[in-house]
């Protein structure tokens, strides 16, 4: 197609706080093979505590396409809909700035909303790490017994899905189903795809479609960041009337029986072998699991392994404790 003939894009990316990211995110948008008089890119920046700001205007000054807008709020969805709302694009593609992008995402994100005709489109994230936590963290990403298997995570899936990644979709599809709900300060893709869903619209995940997203490096920042989601998660489950998956209430199930199995265990020595029994089937299948599960590229060697075990347990009970907390705090709602 020529140049001239293709739609405008507008690639919206919320930021707040992303000194270690935004540089290569931002490279990897520039080094895009979508002809730059075709696509602009808005940057809502949230307020932060170190130099992403300063980062943002040194790009802004020296590329006339990128451009850099307020996002007072500091939330994903709010900077998201101020993206959205400011684009001059027929087409949005939301990016993450802890995400780098092969240099045809954007080509490739309209190319499958013109050929397959879905509302949302978008890739399985690959997950990489840079330091020795954010690499166990990423191998996470590719355990069903850490994240039950969601098929954005499956690298080579193609095909229809209930939600997706970093989607690309039409303003008009934005506007159609309300913008990103501004109430909601994570899982604003979840509840995005089930207003599509809902409206009628179909959601795709094409293996072409391909970036590498770097998750938290840290452990306290994994545990807030999954937390978070499951907070948040029964937010979403409530608003929509929908049932929640056995694979929101195992993690959440999980932590009840660590609680209330212990403190029944102080008063009944049958109780106490039952929960012996639980937690060593659970340290049988979190070690099977972190054993068997395929590495590539892995400098850190059986340590990763070990790591793995920890951070399923910490991915486990983050987001039981998030879940089992958003039910008091929406559930009578």
């Amino acid at each position: 197609m020529e140049s001239s003939r293709l739609p405008f894009v507008s690639v919206v990316i919320p930021v707040r706080n992303e000194h270690k990211y935004i540089r290569a995110c931002l490279d990897s948008v520039l080094r895009q093979d979508y002809p730059r008089d075709r696509h602009e890119v808005l940057l809502a920046v949230g307020p932060s505590e170190d130099d992403t700001e300063e980062i943002i205007r040194e790009y802004e000054a020296s590329y006339g396409h990128i451009r850099m807008l307020k996002n007072p709020k500091g939330t994903i969805s709010c900077g998201l809909n101020i993206g959205i709302k400011a684009a001059r694009g027929e087409y949005i593609v939301r990016l993450d700035a802890h995400t780098e992008f092969a240099g045809d995402y954007i080509s490739k994100c309209v190319e499958y909303l013109l050929k397959t005709g879905a509302e949302n489109v978008g890739g399985p994230t690959a997950v990489a790490g840079k330091n020795k936590v954010q690499r166990a963290v990423a191998a996470a990403y590719y355990s069903t017994f850490a994240l039950g298997g969601g098929k954005q995570h499956i690298k080579d899936y193609e095909g229809y899905s209930d939600t997706v990644s970093f989607g690309a979709f039409k303003k008009a599809t934005a506007e159609k189903v309300g913008f990103f709900d501004e109430a909601l300060i994570l899982n604003e893709d979840d509840d995005f795809n089930f207003k599509i869903s809902e409206a009628g619209g179909k959601i795709f995940i094409s293996s072409e479609i391909q970036s590498t997203y770097y998750p938290r490096d840290t452990y306290p920042g994994l545990i807030k960041q999954y937390f978070g989601y499951g907070f948040w998660k029964v937010a979403v489950i409530k608003k929509h009337h929908k049932p929640a998956r056995l694979s929101h209430l195992v993690p959440m199930m999980f932590v009840l029986f660590l609680a209330f199995g212990g403190l029944l265990g102080c008063f009944s020595r049958r109780f106490r072998k039952y929960y012996a029994g639980v937690l060593g089937l659970y340290a049988v299948m979190d070690v099977g699991a972190s054993v068997s599960l395929k590495v590539e590229d892995n400098p850190d060697g059986f340590m990763l392994r070990l790591r793995l075990m920890l951070i399923h347990f910490l991915l486990h009970g983050s987001y039981g404790c998030g879940f089992i907390a958003g039910i008091f705090r929406f559930g009578g709602r």
